[in-house]
């Protein structure tokens, strides 16, 4: 019998320590998961309430500022830009016109963006009669202020590349989660709830449940929201004009160009197209006139642009009217220079004539706006923004309910240094994808060690 057991010994004590091992694996992703979370927490729930509204853009302007977007539609022919942009400086006389936003329908108003003193004045505007709807700051319209808040913009450069850090650790926090959602061998926590809501169990559950349900969600809004972030998207879409794969270059070529970036003259120059430059018109001589808006979006019309584009007017004697034009369709969308003298197109871009990675990520943020799959796309992104602030909110009644005395409550390391290291490599291995997301996890991994040290000598 002794000797059976002697026998055995060594398999328990490896049962035992591999048992060991996958604790400390747990708690050390447990931690990275806790210390992700508690950094993205307050962002996550500003994403996914903005994302959420912005989502609805159209419901929201076509309901709530109707009496400035919508118009009764007559059986008299619209006015010409170039009119409604005359009644537009009667109420703004110090402006200067800068771009027209033909109507994306019969009962929609047209727009107008003026400059003045520095700042961007829109001039809502009835297109059969001509009559001003409304005006006021571009920075103040309702969109543009989620569109802010959803981006940081309005905080400045460090905020913004804040979206970019939280992006990065939103994907660390989808694999870190899934790992600690995996069943082994529990009852409840996988596909069902424990307990009640009394209980800290119910609501670890839940945000267990929740977040492999929604985790793809989450992961898809952060990699397709990673394109506008101010570092990675920028180098993501320098790299792949470079190679072709993103902007047509060949479209520019042998044309006069300027040094101007569309971004600069579009109010939306759309993703892939942002750096492209503007091509410059040629005058014919020192009387060359320019054809004017109207002409110009005759011109536009007949080539078959989509209703609701933005129209950059020209800037200088070699400044050309740019067209964009991103419906909800995103096969559709198109961007057209015209030379402001013969109106002949100096550049048209089609979706089509884009490279794989140019196309690849405007799908993806058409799908991140809800624009492509119709309602059916606006619901899947609502459902993933609302799980989104519900992971947030169980994550935060969980900490809450555990929470100590005093300090921060985070799950502590495994004694295992080498669980620890080999953990940490891999977190920081993701955070390689996302260069501001690593530098934030080396500063985390620093002050961390910080801390513990300081423990170490408080205790000696």
């Amino acid at each position: 019998m002794s000797t059976l057991l002697h026998g055995h010994a060594p398999a328990f004590g490896a049962v035992a320590a591999l048992r060991a091992s996958r604790e400390a694996i747990y708690r050390a992703v447990w931690r990275w998961h806790f210390y992700a979370g508690l950094l993205c927490l307050p962002f996550l729930i500003t994403l996914s309430a903005t994302g959420a509204l912005y989502l609805f853009k159209d419901e929201i302007n076509g309901s709530l500022f109707a009496y400035r977007t919508r118009v009764a539609v007559r059986a008299t022919a619209p006015l010409g830009p170039d009119r409604l942009i005359f009644n537009a400086l009667q109420v703004e006389p110090d402006g200067v016109p800068v771009s027209y936003t033909d109507p994306a329908a019969p009962d929609a108003a047209a727009l107008v963006t003026l400059s003045t003193g520095g700042r961007k004045r829109l001039v809502y505007l009835d297109p059969y009669t001509g009559s001003v709807l409304d005006r006021l700051d571009r920075d103040g319209e309702f969109m543009m202020v989620v569109r802010g808040l959803h981006s940081l913009s309005y905080f400045g450069v460090f905020a913004n590349a804040v979206i970019e850090v939280v992006a990065g650790f939103a994907i660390i926090l989808v694999v870190t989660g899934l790992y600690l959602w995996w069943p082994r061998g529990q009852a409840g926590g996988v596909v069902s709830l424990r307990g009640t809501p009394r209980r800290r169990v119910w609501w670890r559950d839940l945000h267990a449940v929740t977040g492999v349900v929604a985790g793809g969600g989450l992961l898809f809004l952060a990699i397709t929201g990673l394109p506008w972030s101010i570092w990675w998207g920028q180098q993501l879409r320098t790299w792949s004009n470079a190679a072709g794969l993103g902007q047509p270059a060949i479209l520019w070529a042998g044309k006069p160009v300027s040094t101007m970036p569309l971004r600069e003259q579009l109010p939306d120059a759309g993703w892939t197209l942002q750096d492209a430059p503007v091509p410059r018109s040629q005058p014919a001589g020192r009387t060359a006139e320019s054809i004017g808006i109207d002409q110009a979006v005759a011109i536009l019309a007949r080539l078959g642009t989509p209703r609701g584009y933005d129209l950059a007017l020209p800037v200088g004697a070699d400044g050309v009217f740019s067209a964009a034009a991103y419906p909800k369709d995103v096969a559709q969308q198109r961007v057209i220079s015209l030379d402001q003298y013969s109106g002949a197109p100096l550049v048209d871009v089609h979706f089509s004539d884009l490279g794989p990675v140019g196309r690849a990520v405007q799908y993806g943020i058409g799908i991140h706006k809800g624009e492509h799959f119709g309602r059916a796309n606006q619901f899947a992104m609502l459902a993933f923004c609302l799980a989104t602030i519900l992971l947030a909110v169980t994550a935060a009644t969980m900490w809450w309910k555990r929470r100590p005395a005093r300090g921060l409550g985070a799950p502590p390391w495994p004694r295992d240094r080498r669980v620890v290291v080999t953990v940490a490599l891999v977190i920081a291995g993701l955070g390689a994808l996302f260069p501001l997301t690593g530098l934030a996890i080396l500063g985390m991994i620093g002050l961390d060690l910080a801390v513990q040290a300081a423990r170490q000598c408080k205790a000696a």
